[in-house]
């Protein structure tokens, strides 16, 4: 599976991006799809996930209520909707699919996504 996220962008303090994940070379919907994101110097972090049929999704902590994850499989394309950024926000945001399901407990986990996005940078001015 090749992924390709796009929409990233510079913006204001509260405004909003939706990013998007396109994959070819296999069907989207074989995968649990998530969003990471990573600033310079600092750990890949999880942003969110969205289960195999667009059912089930969860947020990191630091997003809910903010960042709302959809997917499209006809179109076999993830997005993440970003409201009400903020400069903590602002990273290289990437897109992954893992076989898993989002039932398991390690699908937080950078480790059990087989398939990465290339990123697309977030940057968020005060």
């Amino acid at each position: 599976v090749q992924l390709q996220a796009s929409g990233g962008g510079s913006v204001q303090t509260g405004d909003s991006l939706r990013l998007s994940c396109a994959a070819s070379g296999r069907t989207l919907s074989s995968y649990t799809m998530g969003w990471f994101r990573q600033s310079p110097g600092k750990e890949r972090e999880f942003v969110s996930v969205i289960s195999r049929g667009g059912v089930s999704t969860y947020y990191a902590d630091s997003v809910k209520g903010r960042f709302t994850i959809s997917r499209d499989n006809a179109k076999n394309t993830v997005y993440l909707r970003m409201n009400s950024l903020k400069p903590e926000d602002a990273a290289a945001y990437l897109c992954a699919a893992s076989p898993r399901g989002t039932n398991s407990p390690t699908i937080r986990q950078v480790g059990v996504y087989d398939y990465w996005g290339q990123g697309t940078q977030v940057t968020v001015s005060s």
